[in-house]
């Protein structure tokens, strides 16, 4: 479980109330102490921005950027809603706050450490509110995430859900024991860790039995991988197979070496320029009735 803390009054960046020690935390299956690192570095900024604008970001709008992680994507969305407009970053976990606050916080923006399946109405309504890559973290709570965070929105406000269908399981061109490996490593991460690797292709039918209006979808590539390897992406992915991979509780049986076999035939084929890797990203926005 993730530890919470209670943070007292308001400091100078909008760091407001936060994480009760009663608070019944959220598992994160990527929780590590270099979190914060690997989101802010694989942040892609014109995504964001093409995505927000997409699906209707304004200025002025009142905005929450829900699973924000660091901060970087709700100190996006604050300068596409500027001026007059503000950005609220919520997060189940206080360390990554704590880096939002100490590394975006600013006028205009605040965070807070807050449980998605909690009640959020204290924070008031907004106008528009943003879920991104969070929900395949918590499959069978999803819906109950977005129906919740539903609430924090004005009639007429518009909510942004994006995420991956797929995710690492698109790979050709890689040993057949590394990609059976692979495949056994998500089945079990969706058993017991409660991810969802096909959450993007959901998206659409949470906002349906939610009755919101207007419903749109786009779909695009997030992970399109081939020739060399940039730093990025290596960084991303490695750290998913040292965290997830390792802590999920998987045997690696194809392996004499077991998980540390597997790790150096990743890395291996991760590297050979001729693998092609692809995951498409899916984003889906509705306006509440």
């Amino acid at each position: 479980m993730i530890g919470f803390r209670w943070v007292l009054g308001k400091n100078s960046h909008g760091f407001d109330g936060a994480c009760g020690n009663v608070m019944k935390a959220l598992n994160y299956l990527m929780e590590n102490g270099d979190e914060a690192y690997r989101l802010e570095m694989k942040t892609d900024i014109q995504e964001v921005h093409t995505q927000a604008r997409w699906a209707g970001l304004k200025p002025g709008m009142r905005v929450a950027d829900v699973g924000c992680g660091p901060g970087k994507t709700t100190a996006l969305l604050h300068r596409l809603a500027s001026p007059d407009g503000v950005a609220m970053g919520i997060d189940c976990s206080d360390d990554r706050i704590q880096h939002a606050v100490d590394h975006y916080g600013d006028s205009g923006i605040s965070f807070q450490c807050r449980n998605f399946l909690d009640s959020l109405d204290d924070l008031g309504r907004f106008d528009f509110v943003m879920i991104r890559f969070v929900l395949e973290y918590y499959g069978s709570q999803a819906f109950d995430i977005v129906s919740n965070v539903t609430r924090i929105l004005k009639p007429g406000g518009i909510l942004c859900l994006i995420d991956l269908d797929h995710n690492c399981l698109n790979q050709y061109g890689i040993p057949s024991r590394l990609k059976n490996a692979i495949n056994a490593i998500m089945g079990k991460l969706g058993r017991d860790a409660d991810f969802d690797p096909h959450m993007g292709i959901k998206l659409y039918s949470m906002l349906y039995d939610l009755d919101f209006q207007s419903i749109d979808v786009t779909v695009d590539t997030h992970h399109l991988i081939f020739g060399k390897l940039d730093h990025v992406q290596d960084y991303d992915w490695t750290k998913k197979v040292e965290v997830a991979a390792k802590k999920c509780g998987y045997a690696f049986e194809e392996y004499d070496d077991g998980y540390d076999g597997f790790y150096a035939e990743f890395k291996s084929s991760f590297a050979d320029p001729r693998r092609f890797i692809y995951t498409p990203v899916i984003c889906c926005r509705g306006v509440r009735p």
